[in-house]
């Protein structure tokens, strides 16, 4: 819709009433949500019974609130630790490949562009299996050639945190060149003739110009990283991220303690975001 045009009445209450429609189908499911975490039920849905606090506190052992449930606990550090160290990998790989897909007379710089895009295009879930093969096959073979047992070739925490790096990477890039495209060389060539080295005149000059971008890319890594569940499913040891024990809990049949524990995601994630956000903008 062209706003500088004229536009109908009823043209102006559809286009508003679909936009309305559109934001209660994205947000009263994460709403109902946090609403069911104070239930005073024994199950995660409705009707409501009541105003609890017991899935947040509860010691047990009745009620375990998700404050006392050491296994969702443990899952949650699990994926705080692998999406830090994701983001970490992903976002100083993935600065450097932005400027390195800068460079003007990079040989193959077509071709790596293009394999850098294809985990994209390949869903999670054959991009998990693949890992987990590539994996094995790596680890026989060390077993077998040279008697050596390597543990990264196994479904450890380190495994999923290599398997999500190897995709997660590619976004971080793509954020990281859209800023650096906008990016004027002269400043560079500037601080250089007044005397700054190249590495100086990166560090105090470009790198500072896309601190905003890298930020936020490394924000969405952690994100990414935090929740995803098709690669991990596949590359998870005995330690499981929280996605993958959220999935075994409801798939056996769990408490409303899934529901504090998405009040409490959506609450940092939220919380995260704006931070953010704010920062970005202050950048600006």
């Amino acid at each position: 819709m062209i706003r500088s045009l004229p536009n109908s009445r009823a043209y102006s209450w559809s286009f508003n009433l679909f936009v309305i429609c559109y934001f209660i189908f994205l947000f009263a499911p994460l709403l109902v949500t946090c609403v069911l975490a104070f239930n005073d039920s024994n199950f995660p849905s409705l009707p409501w019974n009541g105003f609890s606090l017991d899935w947040f506190i509860s010691p047990g052992p009745e009620r375990l609130g998700i404050f006392h449930d050491e296994q969702n606990l443990r899952s949650i550090w699990t994926s705080f630790q692998t999406a830090f160290w994701v983001a970490i990998m992903s976002t100083v790989v993935g600065t450097c490949s932005a400027f390195l897909f800068e460079q003007e007379d990079f040989p193959f710089k077509n071709g790596l562009y293009f394999l850098m895009l294809a985990p994209l295009v390949i869903p999670g879930v054959i991009l998990g299996i693949s890992l987990l093969l590539a994996a094995n096959s790596a680890g026989t073979f060390f077993e077998d050639s040279f008697g050596i047992d390597v543990g990264l070739f196994r479904p450890s925490f380190w495994l999923v945190v290599f398997g999500q790096f190897s995709f997660i990477t590619t976004f971080v890039t793509l954020v990281v060149s859209a800023r650096l495209k906008k990016f004027d060389s002269s400043l560079e060539e500037a601080a250089m003739i007044l005397g700054a080295t190249r590495l100086q005149a990166i560090r105090l000059i470009t790198l500072r110009y896309l601190r905003p971008a890298v930020i936020g890319a490394a924000a969405v890594a952690f994100l990414m990283s935090f929740e995803n569940f098709n690669t991990t499913l596949f590359l998870v040891g005995s330690d499981p991220t929280l996605p993958i024990n959220l999935y075994l809990q409801v798939r056996d049949g769990s408490t409303p303690v899934i529901n504090s524990i998405s009040l409490l995601l959506i609450a940092g994630t939220s919380c995260l975001a704006l931070f953010n956000l704010y920062f970005s903008r202050k950048e600006d």
